[in-house]
């Protein structure tokens, strides 16, 4: 009797934009690690080489300095386009926010192009941004936000909600298969010490002994999602059905200066807490609806906040030099 011959499924092809940067450097060692072969394109305005430097010389990961505002071209099959690349700091909204603008709009454009063109599945990575400073609570995908077009905040809030609309004329109008997800605060390693946010913030004022800076009376209240928990459920979310917006995020919610007071704990510092004004259109709550997200993948978040904060101090311990 003959043997049936195997068939060897062809490996998927992956696209990453802002492949270097916090986030996508992570998505690009999870899609490795699930045998797709990756393209990183990136040019290194927020990302860094130094995160994904250990992939080099890896037959299945290629790396292209590009500026996604520009026409991309690639040789060969696509089966996925992840499009992450975007400055996502409050730091980069003041001092970039002509590119973070041209990003969110024409980088948008090129990327679903290129999907088009390679008959790819599209994932948008949207925002909690898009909320703005929120009229309800917690936010839900089916709110519309409450948003400040030309404050300092607008040109990333308003990059991203053009995006989610291009998207989904893509969608619409070409049929195309659209993912988008709505990333609420995530932290971990490869955080950018001096990005505005508020873990890396606070972790390396705590690191260094200095005051940790708590604006406003730090009643203000934010949840943290852990990174690879962030990436598991945008990568279930590329692999559904669906095409409406999805919410990915820790709904745990806490106020700063809770939080402050929790990284003081954990790396065992001396500092003490100051308290600076509140800039403008700095969000008063933030806290994810994830039931879409449970129902539709089956996901939510694992790493409790005290385990992600120590595997996150212990990579910035390493980044300062910090015993």
């Amino acid at each position: 009797m003959a043997k049936k011959k195997i068939i060897a499924k062809p490996q998927p092809r992956s696209v990453v934009t802002g492949g270097a940067g916090f986030l996508g450097s992570h998505l690009t060692d999870y899609l490795l690690a699930r045998g797709h072969q990756v393209v990183a394109l990136d040019n290194l305005v927020t990302g860094s080489v130094k995160n994904i430097e250990h992939l080099a010389g890896r037959p299945d990961f290629r790396f292209i300095k590009q500026d996604v505002t520009e026409f991309m071209f690639l040789d060969g099959p696509v089966d996925y386009v992840w499009h992450f690349a975007s400055p996502a700091s409050p730091v980069d909204y003041l001092e970039l926010p002509i590119q973070t603008l041209k990003v969110g709009s024409l980088g948008t454009h090129k990327a679903l192009g290129l999907a088009k063109q390679k008959k790819a599945r599209f994932l948008l990575t949207s925002t909690s941004e898009i909320y703005g400073d929120p009229l309800v609570h917690p936010q839900r995908e089916d709110y519309w936000g409450n948003v400040n077009t030309i404050g300092p905040r607008g040109c990333y809030d308003e990059s991203k909600r053009f995006a989610e609309a291009l998207v989904m004329a893509y969608h619409r109008q070409h049929a195309m298969d659209t993912k988008i997800v709505r990333i609420f605060n995530t932290y971990g390693p490869r955080m950018r010490l001096r990005d505005g946010r508020v873990v890396p913030a606070f972790i390396g004022q705590a690191l260094a002994g200095q005051p940790l800076t708590v604006f406003g009376k730090g009643d203000q209240t934010r949840s943290f999602c852990y990174c690879s928990d962030l990436i598991e459920g945008i990568y279930r979310l590329m692999m559904s059905q669906g095409n409406d917006p999805v919410n990915i995020g820790n709904p745990a919610e806490m106020t700063m200066l809770q939080f402050a007071e929790e990284i003081i704990r954990v790396t065992g510092s001396r500092s003490k807490i100051v308290f600076r004004p509140l800039p403008q259109d700095d969000p008063k709550q933030r806290k994810p609806d994830i039931g879409r997200a449970k129902t539709l993948l089956g996901w939510e978040p694992q790493v409790p906040l005290a385990e992600g904060l120590v595997k996150t101090i212990e990579y910035f311990r390493g980044r300062l030099g910090v015993e």
